[in-house]
């Protein structure tokens, strides 16, 4: 063995040996790990509870409630907070129907806090009026303690409560129910239906401070006024192809699949450009069925498809391998993307187009209960952090 030979042995044996103490090879550089990519900050909530009076004079709040569910819907799909968009949860509540039990303070949660948006248009759609005792406190109680409101102060809670009696019937004292409300973050907005100054007289104001949110009155009466736009035939063609996107499965899949269609009907009744306010929605992050639809499932991080029974996936998909299925789903996903982003970007014509015809007819605003709404969310979003961009 020559000197170069020793040399080279005596260093490999050196390396080694700091290896072995150190733990670490003197002949290599020590490279950190690649830093970690932040971590982006969980998503916000906001929980909004919709609390109508039912009773016999309501049923102008009842139309309003259904033709304007939509418009509500896509104002709060431009919301983020922070860089990140929210998860939208709305919840429904009739109190001061005669046909509920008296037992109970004539209320009934009609739907729990829930993303399932096709559900709360179903429900609203069933109301109906008849009687009436209009127990406010009663009914903004049942709602606070009901209701999964979570334990975070980020969040933006909301109750809306709607009605024309006067705020304090009852045997539960409404001041009490809107500070209880207040100390677990959820804001109070009372909507008067009738005049301004009665509202004020019967107490509904008073609820709105204590829970520091906001009283309004609205013409409840009203009929929403829509205005046509030439990009309305066009987006209700491309809901046709849109639905088509959406595969059904499991327990849920067909009769919720049936209820989609049965929404977009519903939404129709009070004419076509509030189908395609529904339309615009469905095109949105706020609309998601990942219980029924395997599109929206997949997008979940601990969904595996393949675990999903065959006799439970549609009759096209049934014969298919776990890997034909993935394709399809792919596929699916790939036009429901297109759809949506042409809807989008005709729906950006289409608000220019009524902005600006509403202008020429020197329109003035109403007040009506999507506006009233729309106005004491962006108002209390604030205080959150919250902004709405339109896209």
């Amino acid at each position: 063995m020559n000197s170069f030979q020793i040399i080279r042995k005596f260093k490999k044996q050196l390396a080694a040996l700091f290896l072995v103490v150190f733990g670490v090879a003197c002949t290599e550089p020590v490279h950190a790990d690649p830093p970690l990519p932040p971590t982006p900050p969980p998503a916000k909530h906001i929980k909004l509870g919709l609390l109508l009076d039912t009773s016999g004079s309501m049923n102008g709040l009842i139309n309003q409630a259904q033709s304007q569910l939509w418009k509500i819907v896509n104002e709060l799909a431009t919301a983020k907070c922070e860089g990140v968009k929210p998860e939208l949860e709305i919840a429904l509540y009739e109190y001061g129907n005669d046909g509920l039990p008296a037992s109970e303070g004539y209320i009934r949660m009609v739907t729990p806090l829930t993303d399932d948006l096709d559900q709360i248009s179903s429900d609203l759609f069933a109301l109906t009026t008849n009687g009436g005792s209009e127990f406010c406190g009663h009914v903004i109680q049942t709602a606070t303690n009901q209701l999964d409101w979570g334990v975070g102060t980020a969040d933006l809670k909301m109750l809306f409560i709607a009605g024309n009696e006067p705020f304090n019937q009852g045997n539960v004292n409404p001041d009490d129910a809107c500070k209880k409300a207040n100390t677990k973050g959820i804001t109070i907005n009372t909507i008067f239906c009738g005049d301004f100054n009665e509202g004020l007289r019967t107490g509904w104001k008073n609820g709105a401070d204590i829970a520091t949110g906001y009283y309004m009155s609205i013409s409840h009466n009203s009929k929403t006024v829509y205005i046509e736009s030439p990009y309305d035939d066009k987006i209700d063609e491309l809901n046709t192809s849109l639905n088509d996107t959406y595969v059904p499965y499991g327990t849920l899949g067909h009769s919720k699949k049936a209820m989609q269609m049965t929404e977009d009907a519903n939404s129709a009744v009070y004419g076509k450009q509030n189908k395609v306010s529904r339309i615009v929605s469905k095109s949105s992050y706020v609309y998601k069925n990942t219980k029924w639809d395997l599109v929206d499932a997949n997008k979940e991080k601990d969904f595996d498809m393949s675990k999903v029974k065959k006799e439970q996936l549609p009759k096209e998909m049934q014969s298919m391998t776990t890997e034909e299925r993935k394709a399809h789903v792919e596929k699916k996903t790939a036009q429901r993307t297109k759809i949506n982003k042409e809807i989008k970007d005709l729906n950006v014509k289409r608000l220019k187009f009524v902005t600006e015809k509403k202008k020429e007819m020197g329109e003035k605003a109403e007040n009506s209960l999507d506006l009233a709404m729309i106005n004491a969310i962006h108002e209390q979003a604030k205080a959150k952090n919250f902004t709405f961009e339109k896209e």
